[in-house]
């Protein structure tokens, strides 16, 4: 209990100072490139101040200069501030569409082209889509949990079709990636953080020529985050092309 305080009292004085240095500079340059820094920054260390350590796979085999989407499971609300901070660039990600209703946040997600969702409105989940792409075409990267939910028991759920139409319409390259460890420091439905390793994996990318069909890489992508997860979660299938 006392870590997971320790983290949102960290968040909560690092969020006002970052906007008070990051946003006059944004508006006075037009450049939101510090204003994110400061906030992966302090996403990433608070984190770090709960006790746990974070290690990653794969992430030295991404071009740094290419536009991606990244796919990833998602188990606790520790993954945002673990993984993005990881994500070669900026990435924009698709999230709650009430957060944008709060003062500092909603202004500075509209700023970093974040994708707002809702979730109860599959018309407004179209537009999201339709959101999304414009993201990508402007050279972001994406970050997509791709069940849309946090799984209660660390295996894989349904995933949504949105972010596959997304990525055959935008015609980048998927990442796979899949996080483990989270769900033992802090599963979901439960307040406090235990210290541990979180791992990240980042799978091979996915070419546009080898996505087939929208539910061919679905399966692909499923598939990838699947082999990564510990065996107890791990679903047993083969693949489908």
């Amino acid at each position: 209990m006392i870590r997971t305080i320790v983290m949102l009292t960290f968040w909560g004085l690092a969020a006002p100072l970052a906007a008070l240095i990051g946003f006059p500079w944004t508006f006075i340059t037009g450049d939101i490139r510090l204003l994110y820094r400061l906030f992966m920054f302090g996403a990433w260390n608070g984190v770090r101040l709960t006790g746990v350590r974070v290690q990653t796979v794969g992430l030295d085999k991404l071009d740094p200069a290419r536009t991606y989407i990244f796919m990833s499971n998602h188990v606790s609300n520790l993954d945002p501030p673990i993984t993005i901070p990881l994500i070669p660039r900026r990435t924009s990600v698709m999230v709650k569409k009430e957060l944008f209703s709060y003062p500092i946040l909603g202004q500075a997600m509209r700023m970093g082209s974040l994708v707002p969702v809702d979730r109860g409105n599959r018309d407004a989940g179209i537009e999201s889509v339709r959101f999304a792409k414009q993201v990508v075409q402007q050279g972001l990267n994406m970050t997509i949990y791709v069940e849309g939910h946090r799984s209660f028991d660390g295996k894989l759920m349904p995933f949504k079709k949105g972010p596959f139409y997304l990525a055959m319409e935008c015609g980048v390259p998927v990442v796979p990636v899949t996080i483990t460890g989270t769900h033992y420091v802090m599963p979901k439905g439960r307040f406090a953080i235990k210290p541990g390793t979180a791992t990240v994996i980042f799978h091979p990318p996915i070419e546009p020529k080898d996505f087939g069909s929208r539910d061919c890489l679905m399966e692909k992508v499923r598939v990838a985050i699947d082999s990564g997860l510990p065996d107890e979660y791990r679903t047993k299938q083969t693949l489908k092309v």
